[in-house]
């Protein structure tokens, strides 16, 4: 059973991080929301992750439009990661390994994916606007418009043709 009240809420939630992976990975079965595992058990925990957890937990029947403003994980490896519908509004995702994660519909605005490696990614119906992308790797024929991939070029992506 999950806190009701904020205060226990982000008691909750800043214990949780502080938790070992394991520990964390059999909260998330009980609560039946493994399947984002992918990216909430590589979580450090910073003030950002806190309240994004948070979010997460104070409505699990929402998270299948995972609320993740501002989260930062950064420099991290989420390849294959589920974030479909996701809300990465300012989210920082420099330097990541997102290759082949699941980003369709995802809100990337003002998102900071300097770096960020997304080829093999499914991008499909994703919003850009205002995100940093210079030295982000995107693969070729990956879900973005022909509008989409020309507006990420300028802003310094690299589009790459990618097989694997």
């Amino acid at each position: 059973m999950l806190p009701t009240t904020t205060s226990d809420l982000l008691a909750f939630s800043s214990r949780f991080l502080e938790q070992e992976v394991s520990d964390r990975l059999q909260i998330l079965k009980r609560l039946g929301l493994a399947r984002y595992a992918d990216f909430i058990l590589l979580m450090p925990k910073t003030d950002a992750n806190v309240a994004c957890v948070m979010r997460f937990f104070a409505d699990p029947s929402r998270v299948k439009f995972p609320d993740l403003r501002g989260v930062e994980l950064a420099g991290l490896t989420l390849d294959g990661a589920n974030l479909i519908r996701a809300n990465l509004t300012g989210a920082k995702l420099n330097g990541s390994s997102l290759v082949k994660a699941d980003l369709i519909y995802a809100q990337l605005q003002d998102a900071d994916l300097r770096n960020a490696d997304l080829r093999g990614a499914t991008l499909n119906k994703t919003s850009w606007a205002g995100a940093w992308v210079e030295g982000c790797r995107l693969g070729v024929g990956v879900g973005l418009t022909d509008e989409q991939r020309q507006d990420l070029q300028e802003r310094g992506a690299l589009l790459e043709f990618w097989l694997k």
